[in-house]
């Protein structure tokens, strides 16, 4: 019995360790590694730089009334028309093709590979100017991602690949936007696998601590991944709270004792 005992105990002291805790599920939270009170987040010194398998979506536009007809050609008709769903953007954008180049009418191949959009919209306006158009025409290029695609996977509530039309999105609202990390989600790890020209490269962020707010990783890039781990005690079978690790408790014990007094009565 004494044996029993002991084994009780030992299972108890390992589970009850094993429970989840606040300092577990909470995000950004103040371990000392800020010193200022209140913290501001700098905007990222380098903005995003296409890649290939980018899809940009290109809008061209003038005040002058003569060019509007002109510049219908250099655009699709789902862009004119205000189509700006995934779906018409994959086959309406121009992606980036593995030259770094994208096929934009009577202009033919334009390279845009390791530009950001601003100098898209500076290269296509120049190149409309010199070769069709006057250099006191008045035309207006924008230049955007055609949304920004991540995957979410691994301990969280709805993982999959997600777009989201915004310029700039946080690692915090891209997991809201799939449902958030399971209470058995490992937030002190998140994996994050960034596509890079050269390949791909895996960074870590923890985000119980409100310096991940300075990471590089903070803000997600277009084809992020994504990853969340489980926290070890999940392998233990550990409750999430102090009630299920009871339970878990109790059970263990009423087996044992039962498997001790069935022994004893053979």
């Amino acid at each position: 019995m004494k044996q029993i005992i002991v084994c009780v105990l030992v299972v108890f002291s390992l589970l009850s360790t094993s429970c989840i805790t606040n300092k577990d599920v909470v995000y950004l939270q103040d371990k000392g590694t800020i010193v200022d009170d209140s913290l501001q987040i700098q905007a990222l010194a380098t903005p995003y730089r296409v890649q290939v398998n980018d899809i940009l979506s290109i809008s061209i536009k003038s005040t002058d009334s003569e060019l509007k007809g002109l510049l219908e050609i250099f655009q699709p008709t789902n862009q004119t028309s205000g189509g700006g769903n995934a779906q018409s953007l994959y086959f309406s954008g121009f992606t980036v093709d593995l030259h770094g180049n994208i096929e934009f009418p009577i202009l033919d191949k334009v390279n845009v590979l390791g530009f950001t959009t601003d100098e898209i919209e500076d290269k296509v306006k120049e190149a409309l100017l010199e070769k069709y158009l006057k250099d006191v025409s008045k035309i207006f290029v924008t230049v955007k991602l055609a949304g920004l695609r991540y995957t979410i996977t691994g301990e969280v509530s709805g993982g999959g690949v997600k777009t989201l039309f915004q310029d700039r999105v946080n690692i915090i609202e891209a997991l809201a936007n799939g449902g958030d990390i399971l209470p058995t989600g490992d937030r002190k790890d998140i994996m994050v696998i960034r596509q890079y020209p050269n390949g791909q490269k895996i960074h870590h962020i923890d985000l119980t601590d409100i310096a991940a707010m300075k990471s590089p990783y903070y803000f997600i890039q277009p084809n992020d991944i994504i990853l969340v781990k489980p926290l070890k005690r999940k392998a233990l079978g550990a409750g999430q709270t102090a009630t299920q690790t009871f339970t878990t408790i109790a059970s263990i014990f009423s087996v044992l004792v039962s498997t001790y007094f069935l022994a004893r009565n053979l």
